[in-house]
């Protein structure tokens, strides 16, 4: 017996000949190889001398208005590869973590900022130090107290659309000799009491307000929060200080104050004084600042208690009666039972039978 092929299968062969051959195959040596990517860039910025680092964390002065000084910082290069920093100075401030730092380069400083002269741009070669001198030039009209500032040596990289700024600096502190101002301003005081829903616990208030360094230099601040309840008869007190905070700067205060009965109003005072960081003040004007918020409290524990007992007594008081009242219609009804049946009994027994 003999098989015919089928028709169909020649025609399939050959069409996937030519599919193989119209398809070209890479070979394995093109394929591309991915970018290796820069190693990171690392650097520091520190004060410094003619040979180098000097080991301050910062530059510090006091300075007459009119004064020049001359000064340096070295900045250091810990890459593989040599990097072009460019060298910035700007007014310097406190974030509300309580970090210093210095204005971005899209904001124009207007103080301390102003007074640093320093080169553009440097170039640090791999694994080096460069020294780069620097100016602090005072103005002659300057004010007597605090002007912080920052140096730093910025890397910008792009990416896209989207620039991103890196920096490395250092503050420097500047002080224009003269009387200062120590001075904090007691702002946005509010409280509020959480009462305890447990009739035999007292309450909570909780206290906040901003402390505004309105002075010319920086300051801490102790101060010292005092709750009057019972029209002053009686109150409690908790100690709040203020960090670190420079001139213009603020810092938001919380406190908590215990043992507080909800009996009318609650007169909650704060006491804030002042004192400078280094704890001279000589030649300081020191200026306190209070401030006072009152708080309407009512019992509404000790209330709901009072009318549960109330009612519970009124309860209690017409359950009595309405026993009382239950009673003595038994006691009533009984006796009318009593003398009816007595009534029955003598009724018979002066009846006499008709048979007789």
């Amino acid at each position: 017996m003999i098989r015919r092929r089928p028709r169909a299968l020649p025609r399939l062969l050959a069409v996937l000949a030519a599919a193989l051959v119209a398809v070209p195959v890479a070979p394995t040596g093109a394929m591309a190889e991915p970018t290796p990517t820069p190693p990171a860039l690392t650097w520091s910025v520190q004060p410094a001398n003619q040979q180098g680092p000097d080991g301050r964390r910062w530059v510090e002065h006091t300075l007459d208005p009119g004064q020049v000084v001359n000064e340096r910082l070295a900045v250091r290069n810990f890459s593989n590869r040599p990097a072009v920093f460019s060298l910035k100075a700007a007014d310097g401030y406190l974030t509300d973590k309580g970090r210093f730092n210095m204005l971005p380069s899209s904001r124009k400083s207007v103080d301390g900022g102003t007074w640093i002269k320093i080169q553009e741009k440097v170039t640090v070669g791999a694994k080096g130090t460069t020294v780069v001198p620097f100016t602090i030039t005072v103005p002659r009209d300057a004010k007597p107290g605090d002007h912080p500032a920052g140096i730093a040596a910025t890397v910008t990289a792009t990416g896209g659309t989207v620039a991103v700024e890196s920096r490395v600096g250092f503050r420097v502190m500047m002080r224009v000799s003269g009387t200062v101002t120590a001075s904090l301003a007691v702002g946005d005081l509010t409280a509020t009491y959480h009462r305890s829903w447990n009739p035999f616990s007292p309450g909570t208030i909780d206290v906040r307000y901003t402390a505004t360094n309105n002075g010319s230099v920086g300051v801490t601040g102790t101060a010292q929060v005092r709750t009057a309840e019972l029209f002053g008869a009686s109150g409690h007190s908790a100690r709040a200080d203020v960090a670190e905070t420079l001139p213009g700067g603020n810092r938001v205060v919380d406190v908590s104050i215990g043992g507080l009965w909800a009996l009318g109003p609650l007169k909650t005072t704060v006491e804030l004084t002042p004192a400078l960081l280094d704890g001279d003040a000589s030649g300081a004007e020191i200026r306190p600042a209070s401030a006072t918020v009152t708080v309407w409290t009512l019992p509404w524990a000790q209330l709901i208690l009072i009318a549960l007992l109330v009612a519970l007594a009124l309860a209690a008081r017409t359950a009595i009666r309405r026993r009382k009242r239950r009673l003595a219609d038994l006691l009533a009804q009984a006796r009318d039972e009593g003398r009816a049946e007595a009534r029955e009994s003598t009724l018979v027994g002066t009846t006499k039978d008709p048979t007789e």
